[in-house]
């Protein structure tokens, strides 16, 4: 894999810095990039915090549970091939997986859910792959702030019962949920998602034959790698670790949701109401853009046995935008596969067309998160809810 050292020029040259919200300045960013500031790492939890500039959420709200790094992130993956993967990976555990040009990787939550965060690049791109088992939800950002290239690591903290990373440049803050500082020297400041949803080992392989797996025996970490550690925490009548949020009630706290945000408009699926059979098709609607979402059954939930292959199945769902080259197709589930009806062309959980008059397109994918209601509804207090 490319090194950062060697990617950095290439990556950030003509690369726009990650957005800044609110009234943060592009200058104060740079120059808190450069040192000298106060670590949030530090002062969390122990007062001394100048609030210059001000927390975007309040600290009391923060649980401290653990010290910095006891999870440790990887900071230098290594990877090996699908033949070497597949002896300990089962057909329907869950993958991350990430394609960024070429480069098509998958990420294995038996490996995510004891260390939360792999630093890596990818396509060329430096990224932070993310995993909080607590709100079932992985999430990718862009690890470039303005032209600096940063990596991540746990806080042990919690917010809203979810993963807070640090960055290892300033100590600053960041919600895993939605990728933004909200203590520390860069607050304000928001890293680019990129689209890396959770699919089955046994999709990735056959769709991806010349991916490449992060390997785990070469973490830097001793870990009972395919055990879960949360066993029986993915059921719906339980309650979150640590929540302190305001609930929505429209759903259970640990339902699972299926959430899409575009712009300032938010909606949420509720898992069971898109699970039907053995493959399903929902069509929906966000802020005036039209969306399919697939579902196909056959991915184990990791957070309810205590081996991550023998969770019940949940499935993958794959969102996109249902247009191709202007034309609108509508999708419908035969047996475990998609076709849609205006040309029968086959399409894969992951939108690739497989077979038909349009094989070799890909539909435009719509970024979104699998994870729990209470999770979703804390940080998108707005959204709209969908049951069915």
């Amino acid at each position: 894999m490319p090194d950062e050292a060697a990617s950095a020029s290439t990556v950030t040259a003509g690369a726009e810095p990650s957005e800044v919200v609110g009234t943060v300045d592009p200058g104060e960013v740079e120059s808190a990039l450069s040192g000298g500031t106060v670590s949030a790492i530090d002062t969390l939890g122990r007062g001394g915090w100048d609030g210059s500039p001000a927390p975007l959420i309040d600290e009391s709200d923060v649980g401290i549970v653990l010290p910095p790094d006891t999870i440790p992130s990887i900071d230098a993956p290594q990877f090996v091939d699908i033949a070497t993967a597949d002896t300990y990976l089962e057909d329907v555990e869950p993958v991350v997986y990430l394609q960024i040009g070429d480069d098509v990787r998958a990420y294995p939550v038996q490996i995510l859910i004891w260390h939360e965060i792999v630093n890596d690049v990818v396509g060329g791109e430096p990224v932070a792959v993310t995993y909080c088992p607590l709100c079932n939800s992985a999430v990718t950002y862009r690890r470039v702030i303005g032209d600096e290239i940063v990596t991540f690591g746990t806080s042990g903290a919690l917010y809203n019962s979810a993963l807070v990373m640090y960055d290892r440049t300033t100590e600053s803050l960041w919600t895993h949920y939605d990728g933004r500082a909200v203590i520390g020297a860069l607050t304000g400041v928001e890293l680019d998602p990129i689209s890396a949803p959770l699919l089955a080992w046994a999709d990735f392989k056959d769709q991806f034959p010349d991916g490449i797996v992060l390997d785990r025996d070469r973490t830097g970490a001793r870990r009972d790698y395919g055990t879960n550690p949360y066993g029986g925490y993915d059921d719906v009548g339980s309650s979150p670790f640590l929540f302190r949020g305001d609930a929505d009630t429209r759903a259970e706290l640990l339902r699972r949701v299926v959430g899409v945000v575009i712009g300032e408009d938010a909606k949420a699926w509720t898992l069971d109401g898109l699970m039907d059979g053995v493959a399903s098709v929902t069509s929906g609607e966000l802020a005036g853009q039209d969306l399919v979402i697939l579902w196909k059954a056959g991915q184990a939930s990791a957070l309810d046995s205590s081996a991550i292959s023998g969770g019940f199945d949940v499935g993958s769902v794959g969102v996109f935008d249902p247009h191709v080259d202007g034309r609108t197709l509508t999708f419908e589930a035969t047996g475990p596969g998609f076709f849609d009806i205006e040309t029968g062309t086959q399409w894969s959980i992951t939108g690739r067309a497989l077979d038909g008059e349009l094989a070799g397109a890909q539909l435009t994918p719509v970024p979104h998160l699998d994870t729990f209601w209470f999770s979703w509804s804390s940080y998108r207090g707005q959204t709209d809810l969908i049951d069915g």
